[in-house]
């Protein structure tokens, strides 16, 4: 019995190493195939990085940079009148050959015929005039001789000066409106009596005297006149109403006024365009700009700039001017360097209307308020 037992425990260890074997080959097929399962023994898959998250938090904003502004532009302070009046003095000192003439031959021992028609002379050449020089040698005569040797001539030679500037005459600038509304001041002339300075100067004036002031630019045919006019504007805070270049001067005059009404200004001041006398389409177009600014308000002022230094040629054209718009005062320019200060006697004589200005060199202040006293120390000192 015991081989038997020995045989069955033979045969049953040979059937688990048989089942051993198939399994082992079955385990090696299947590592062998495609996407097979590794078990244990295959190597761990590599782990993909998960994607970070989107970043939500928002950048922060810019510092939103203010603008500077630039700083205002430093704006001129013009003289007052009194200054003004002590540099006439002192310019009209500095070329005083009249005052200079007439008294030394008003010194002489002897006052004989050939004396007196040298004074006549000199005023004549001073532009004066033929019916004043006339009338100023008379007086002159007379007095000397009641007074004789009392007299005083350089006392007597003022006295008589003074009277025939007519200290009388009203030289006030008439720059304000009827109840409250804006002055109008009409500013006209020939080319090259520099008329768009005096304008600028005009300004400057008014605004020493604390008033508010509008330019208009409606001389627009020179190029350089609204710039320029511009220019003097901004040295003193003064706004200046311009147009297109070429277009219709009493337009822009038109709308300064409008715009000087709405704004509430003090005084208007217009510029035009230097024209010729014997021009008589100029001349009418000027007569157009004064009737279009009355539409809205009366002109307040008509100012005529001339150039002393033209003599009877100013005179030509002041009467021409004031046929066409009746001139209210006269601007004297370069009143200074001239010998001929005697216009100021014969364009008041031509006119009726008194000297309200008188321009005493290119400095931005030297155009100053005209007094007859003044004017004449000034001849003979």
């Amino acid at each position: 019995m015991e081989w038997l037992y020995l045989v069955i425990g033979i045969a049953v260890l040979g059937v688990i190493a048989l089942v051993g074997l198939v399994t082992t080959r079955v385990r090696g097929s299947k590592r062998d195939l495609p996407g097979a399962s590794t078990d244990v023994l295959a190597p761990p898959r590599p782990q993909q990085t998960p994607p970070a998250p989107a970043d939500t938090t928002e950048a922060p904003e810019a510092p939103v940079e203010t603008p500077v502004e630039p700083a205002a532009p430093t704006l001129d302070r013009p003289e007052k009148a009194s200054s003004r009046l002590v540099r006439l003095r002192q310019r009209l000192a500095g070329s005083n050959a009249l005052g200079r003439g007439l008294l030394g031959l008003l010194s002489r021992d002897k006052l004989d015929e050939d004396t007196w028609e040298a004074i006549e002379d000199l005023l004549i050449g001073a532009d004066i005039g033929v019916g004043p020089t006339q009338e100023l040698v008379e007086r002159l005569r007379e007095r000397l001789r009641v007074e004789g040797g009392a007299a005083d001539a350089r006392a007597v030679l003022r006295e008589e000066l003074i009277a025939l500037v007519d200290p009388t005459m009203d030289r006030s600038l008439q720059v304000s409106g009827a109840d409250g509304a804006p002055g109008v001041v009409l500013v006209v002339g020939v080319n090259g009596t520099g008329k768009t300075t005096t304008v600028g100067k005009i300004a400057r004036i008014l605004v020493a005297d604390e008033r508010s002031v509008l330019l208009a630019a409606a001389d627009t045919f020179r190029a350089a006149a609204a710039e320029q006019l511009s220019t003097w504007g901004e040295r003193v805070g003064v706004e200046v109403v311009r147009g297109p270049e070429g277009g219709d001067p009493a337009s822009v005059a038109f709308d300064a006024v409008r715009t000087g009404i709405e704004d509430g200004v003090d005084t208007v001041v217009v510029d035009t365009a230097g024209r010729l006398q014997n021009k008589q389409g100029l001349m009418d177009e000027l007569g157009k700009v004064k009737r279009v600014l009355e539409k809205q308000l009366p002109v307040t002022e008509v100012l005529l700039v001339l150039d002393a230094t033209t003599g009877q040629n100013g005179l030509i054209q002041a009467k021409v001017f004031a046929e066409v718009v009746d001139v209210t005062g006269i601007v004297l320019t370069k009143l200074d360097g001239s010998a001929k200060g005697g216009i100021v006697v014969a364009v008041q004589r031509q006119l009726g209307v008194p000297v309200k200005l008188v321009g005493l060199g290119e400095g931005p202040d030297d155009l100053a308020p005209f007094d007859a006293a003044a004017f004449v120390d000034a001849l003979l000192s």
